[in-house]
């Protein structure tokens, strides 16, 4: 199987449900006027320079995949508005959500996906992203449903190509069977160095980490949590 049939190699859908309840009138007015401003045309051609979806001058872009309420990918674009952001979220009333912060804040640095995170990297230019973020992805707990979990050899090999070298892919769950996945795969993947040096270092949250409710969740359920950071070799 040559490299580009393994990036877009079909696989289970790496969600669940799109949408929950619905959503209000001015939700809805955001998701018909904001969300087509802000979405990434991947019928058009990418970029050769990614920093350029934005439209103030950005130092660097940084990719989070499932940014479920969105308050990381927020905190983030607030704390570092020189850094281009793009999140992506496929349930609709996350990105609803995330629409208002935008909206009411006047967050100009943020660009979104509104559907699987694979075909926005197999769209991405190579070695155009400078970190990936993967935070509290959905375990699918049952073994027989392990296939669906979104760090995979074909992900990582999406990851690995639209990364730049040195990029940093970064890992956060309370779920240490997926823990364990991760650096597993990771480990045979052979493209990705763990950064880790003792368990301090994965134990603890990334710099400028603001917390998110699913970590919130795990401390009330007695689960601690592993922030692990790969770089691209």
């Amino acid at each position: 199987m040559t490299e580009a049939e393994r990036r877009t190699r079909s696989t289970e859908a790496f969600f669940g449900r799109r949408k929950g309840k619905p959503l209000r009138d001015q939700q809805v007015e955001r998701m018909e006027t904001l969300l087509p401003e802000l979405k990434i045309d991947l019928a058009s051609e990418a970029p050769g320079d990614i920093k350029t979806l934005f439209p103030l001058p950005v130092d660097r872009v940084r990719l989070e995949i499932g940014f479920g309420g969105g308050e990381h990918l927020v905190h983030r674009a607030r704390t570092n508005p020189e850094t281009g952001f793009i999140g992506v979220e496929p349930f609709v009333n996350s990105m609803a959500k995330l629409l208002a912060v935008v909206e009411a804040e006047g967050l100009r640095n943020i660009r979104v996906h509104d559907d699987d995170a694979t075909q926005l990297l197999d769209w991405l230019p190579e070695a155009s992203i400078d970190q990936i973020e993967l935070l509290y992805p959905d375990p699918w707990p049952k073994k027989k449903h392990w296939k669906r979990r979104f760090v995979s050899q074909v992900n990582l090999d999406r990851f690995h190509r639209v990364l730049k070298p040195g990029g940093l892919f970064c890992f956060a769950s309370d779920i240490d069977t997926y823990v364990n996945w991760t650096l597993q795969h990771c480990g045979q993947h052979g493209g990705f160095e763990w950064t880790a040096l003792n368990a301090a270092d994965w134990l603890t949250p990334f710099d400028g980490w603001p917390g998110t409710r699913y970590e919130a969740k795990a401390k009330r359920e007695g689960r601690s949590s592993a922030y692990l950071t790969f770089r691209k070799r």
